[in-house]
């Protein structure tokens, strides 16, 4: 048993706000993982899905799934992101669980629920053990339910400190956030063959895998006008699963199938 714990965000939802999703970065992420999972997921059916948040946070891509008609259960460990979560979106067939997954997994089975799909968005790199809690998670994703996954990429973050000038971080590679204060750099940033091959030894389908932000963190003008940043978007949403180009997002987004 690891002897570290998961990351919960109690109290930082102010923080999540400001600086994730009232930013050009929050907006471009959101824009590509909703047109992905338009692209390769079964969202546009006239049946709904059931659908579980794992770590659902502010409730952005799961207030926009509950808008297109589905069944959609959030669960959030931290209870100020849950609580915001409920009263900034409005909702119309949302349940709502404060418990982290671990917690949330053996109820689920206890009420023999299953769900058509699994959303996992931002969560693994800061769980304590990413891999086993995921493979814990899975026995709620019903026969033919698909995942929606999206890790920080390690890759990324190496990238990112050797541009900044870090060389120190990037030589020892020392890349992971300690997970104190205020601080949101990852305690565990995710290899993303490493993730790739575990979805495979579960025996999952591998639908398609995307870089997010793999161009927009390194740009020289640090405020682009609207212009520049539609010029940015448009480019992102061409490479982002191209290769090399993809395996450098700060984040990478998979969609996968159970058969």
């Amino acid at each position: 048993m690891s002897l570290q714990q998961d990351r919960i965000f109690s109290g930082l939802a102010p923080k999540f706000a400001r600086n994730i999703y009232a930013s050009s970065k929050g907006e471009l992420r959101l824009q590509i993982v909703k047109q992905r999972m338009q692209a390769e997921l079964p969202l546009n059916t006239n049946k709904p899905l059931k659908i579980l948040d794992l770590g659902a946070g502010l409730g952005h891509i799961a207030a926009w799934l509950d808008a297109l008609g589905h069944e959609v259960t959030l669960v959030e460990p931290a209870e100020d992101m849950l609580a915001k979560a409920r009263q900034q979106h409005p909702w119309q067939a949302a349940s709502f669980y404060c418990t982290d997954i671990q917690g949330f997994v053996p109820y689920a089975q206890a009420q023999c629920w299953q769900y058509d799909l699994i959303v996992c968005h931002a969560v693994l790199e800061w769980l304590a053990e990413p891999q086993v809690t995921l493979q814990q998670a899975l026995p709620l994703m019903a026969a033919q339910g698909y995942l929606s996954l999206m890790f920080f990429n390690r890759n990324a973050l190496l990238f990112s400190n050797i541009v900044k000038g870090n060389y120190q971080k990037a030589w020892q590679e020392k890349l992971a956030g300690s997970g104190r204060r205020q601080r949101l750099t990852p305690t565990h940033p995710q290899e993303p063959q490493e993730v790739l091959a575990w979805l495979a030894a579960w025996e999952l389908d591998i639908l398609g895998v995307t870089g997010v932000r793999v161009f927009h963190d390194y740009l020289r003008h640090k405020q682009p006008t609207p212009e520049e940043l539609a010029q940015v978007y448009a480019l992102e949403e061409k490479y982002c699963q191209q290769e090399p180009f993809w395996r450098l997002g700060r984040y990478v987004h998979v969609s996968a199938r159970h058969p």
